[in-house]
């Protein structure tokens, strides 16, 4: 796998840097999010935890792909700005049960006093 990038944007507003880049992977069929991150984390020396990979399209026909990458500065930032489904894709949340209802508060409701 082979990592270009084409347009590289510094968002101040949002902590954060944004990357396009295509991935070429000649050997074998699109890879993971998960190994992109993991790549792009050592070439850009930014920890994993803070790496978001908003989309990654094959490009038909071809052995390329492209993707939109975002470099946050603080995890906060990340967890403030990126959707929960994004997080939940890039493994950086747990991915939440349908019809879960949250559970009970440990207190009890306080009794009214006269």
């Amino acid at each position: 796998m082979e990592i270009r990038f084409l347009e590289e944007r510094a968002n101040p507003l949002l902590s954060r840097k944004e990357y396009l880049v295509e991935i070429s992977h000649p050997q074998g069929p699109s890879p993971k999010r998960e190994d992109v991150r993991k790549e792009l984390s050592e070439m850009l020396k930014v920890p994993r935890d803070r790496l978001v990979v908003e989309w990654m399209r094959a490009r038909y026909g071809t052995s390329r792909s492209r993707g939109l990458v975002h470099a946050y500065d603080a995890p906060q930032g990340l967890a403030r700005t990126v959707r929960n489904h994004i997080q939940v894709r890039n493994g950086l949340k747990a991915k939440a049960e349908k019809g879960a209802k949250p559970a009970p508060s440990a207190e009890a409701p306080a009794e009214k006093k006269e």
